[in-house]
């Protein structure tokens, strides 16, 4: 009886050795082989550190949420010819429902008058009624209001778009000029280097 404990005492013993062991090795890789670079660019860098890198896109966003009655919501504002003025506000109500969705339609017709045009869909998934403006200063603004309630593309619930079209516009064509003016200052001989590539910058490490 004795000898019978002991061989299956080793027995069990050696099955969870095999364990162990199996489990050990299907765990992380090795911190020695976690890789931190792709492309010669590093996880944690500064992006300082490569200057042939045109830091920016046309508009930079932020984000804001549990604010004032809405989840939460985009704010793009310019980098180039309008740096740092908000061009864009995309608002997401707290209120997901149809019913609140109709409130607010019936107090924005109240306040702006009827929608100029119509952008949802035929069947009703898409509800999206905009307006357009033209302020003091001759700024257009283009406002529309939105509900979704099943196109998981789009943003589910109601939201307001709010944003100076022909200033994003503009926004963009000085980002555009700013790059062709970085790639014209950038020498042939520069350019060519970066275009060379090999195993070691097409594989992380």
């Amino acid at each position: 009886m004795y000898e019978e404990l002991t061989m299956t005492t080793m027995i069990f013993r050696g099955l969870l050795l095999v364990f162990c062991t199996v489990l050990l090795s299907s765990g992380p890789a090795s911190a020695d082989n976690a890789p931190h670079e792709i492309a010669g660019i590093a996880l944690g860098s500064q992006v300082d550190s490569y200057p042939d890198i045109i830091r920016s896109n046309f508009l930079k966003e932020v984000v804001v949420s549990d604010w004032h009655g809405f989840r939460n919501g985009v704010i793009s504002y310019g980098s180039c010819r309008y740096n740092g003025q908000i061009l864009k506000i995309d608002m997401k109500y707290e209120d997901k429902s149809k019913d609140f969705y109709n409130t607010l339609l019936g107090k924005f017709r109240e306040r702006f008058g009827e929608p100029d045009s119509w952008a949802g869909d035929s069947f009703g998934v898409m509800l999206i009624w905009k307006w357009q403006f033209v302020d003091s200063e001759n700024n257009k603004i283009s406002l529309a209001l939105q509900h979704n309630s099943k196109n998981t593309d789009e943003t589910l619930g109601n939201m307001i778009k709010f944003s100076l079209p022909e200033k994003i516009e503009e926004e963009r064509r000085c980002f555009v000029d700013l790059c062709r003016q970085h790639h014209q200052e950038t020498d042939e001989q520069r350019r060519e280097e970066l275009k060379k590539t090999d195993w070691s910058f097409l594989i992380p490490r």
